[in-house]
């Protein structure tokens, strides 16, 4: 995940062919460039070229056979405007964007112990009492986290609650005069819209940093090393380095769209930052604010095997998805009927194919929801209506 560590190992990487390629490439653009003339192809006529030293320079006058002018875009206009709101962006909402640092007790050689930074992250005020949202792994087995402002104030946080499974938590900071972000719709986002990432990468030197891509997809599923997430993802081309874990991910209109979250670092991969969609943000947010913890429904089953067509042939199954399931004794699942080996294929006729789709649309419902649950029990369908109980912290 994009959490900035004390003494990360650089890694040095050697050009692949691709960047030869470009390379040449840019080589041979430029050198075409510059060029005063253009040959052709059949006679060998020389073509003079718009705008270049011996070309013509009237505009009126149509072009010569086998050439033909490029259109006149707008685009210094263009790129200027873009830029132009980038910038409109950063100075709203920036101040509102924090550095959070992680520090933890150490054991001293001598004996005792020294409180020193683990690592650092960003975060977002969302309220003016104080209180901002940041990546639970920012701030896991924190000893004490301090906040730093974009106005230089700096002060210690206080953990209203936090959660791994959506990878987010609630702080409060005893300040006044906080500027606040504004938190849109993620379900009105769509693919190519612009994507702007603030945060502190690589630390307090490099705080209040501004990156802008656009919104590459929506609805992204995405398995980590610590689980799958709970929920969809946002993936953006805005680049998302260490440090901007918790930071803002904010559409053209400076409001918060996302909570970035995680980038993939592997070699071949570039480009692709995720960020937790404002909408869920929100949702989490409001539920560890207002009781420290996040109610989550649970079925009362464990789940150790996903069905797929090689297993549905070797066992001659009549599904080739879903999740083969054990009931919990005692638990929601066992109490509506459903039995060891059962296999979970829908919930209220929404097809589950593997258990990260069994949990994101577990989360949907709410604890004390009636789910209708499709399972297959040897060769027949049964439908069995389930009570959802509630997931045990931990």
């Amino acid at each position: 995940m994009d959490y900035f560590e004390e003494n990360q190992p650089g890694r040095k990487r050697r050009p692949g062919l691709f960047s030869y390629f470009v390379v040449a490439l840019i080589a041979a653009l430029l050198g075409g460039y510059f060029s005063q003339t253009l040959f052709n192809a059949q006679g060998g006529a020389r073509i003079p070229i718009p705008g270049m030293p011996g070309g013509s320079t009237d505009k009126s006058a149509p072009p010569p056979s086998g050439y033909a002018l490029p259109p006149q875009l707008p685009e210094t206009t263009m790129v200027a405007g873009e830029t132009s709101r980038i910038a409109q962006v950063a100075r709203s909402v920036g101040p509102a964007v924090v550095g959070i640092s992680n520090r933890v007790k150490v054991r001293q050689f001598f004996g005792g112990s020294t409180i020193r930074e683990q690592g650092s992250g960003s975060g977002v005020i969302f309220d003016p009492a104080g209180y901002l949202v940041t990546n639970h792994h920012v701030v896991a087995d924190a000893a004490e986290i301090v906040v730093s402002l974009a106005d230089g104030r700096t002060t210690r946080a206080t953990m209203i609650g936090s959660d791994p499974s959506s990878d987010l938590a609630v702080l409060k900071i005893d300040l006044e005069n906080l500027p606040v972000a504004k938190f849109g719709d993620s379900s009105k986002v769509q693919v190519g819209e612009l994507a702007i990432a603030i945060g502190n990468p690589g630390g307090k030197e490099f705080a209040g940093s501004v990156t802008s891509g656009i919104v590459s997809g929506v609805n992204r599923q995405l398995n980590t090393g610590e689980g799958s997430y709970a929920f969809n993802l946002m993936q953006t081309d805005a680049a998302i380095n260490p440090g901007n874990s918790g930071g803002a991910l904010l559409n053209a209109n400076g409001e918060v769209i996302g909570i970035n979250s995680i980038k993939i670092n592997v070699p071949g991969f570039e480009g692709m930052g995720f960020a937790i969609p404002s909408n869920q943000v929100m949702q989490i947010v409001n539920d560890l604010r207002n009781t420290g913890k996040v109610a989550r429904p649970a079925l009362g089953v464990q789940t150790n095997i996903d069905v797929d067509k090689e297993l549905a042939k070797q066992y001659g199954l009549i599904t080739e998805y879903g999740v083969v399931v054990q009931p919990v004794p005692g638990g929601p699942a066992q109490r509506a009927g459903m039995q060891t080996n059962d296999i979970i294929i829908a919930i209220n006729d929404q097809a589950i194919h593997n258990r990260p789709e069994l949990l994101r649309e577990l989360y949907k419902y709410k604890v004390g929801d009636t789910v209708n649950v499709t399972v297959v029990r040897e060769q027949e369908k049964l439908t069995l209506p389930v009570t959802l109980g509630e997931k045990a912290q931990g």
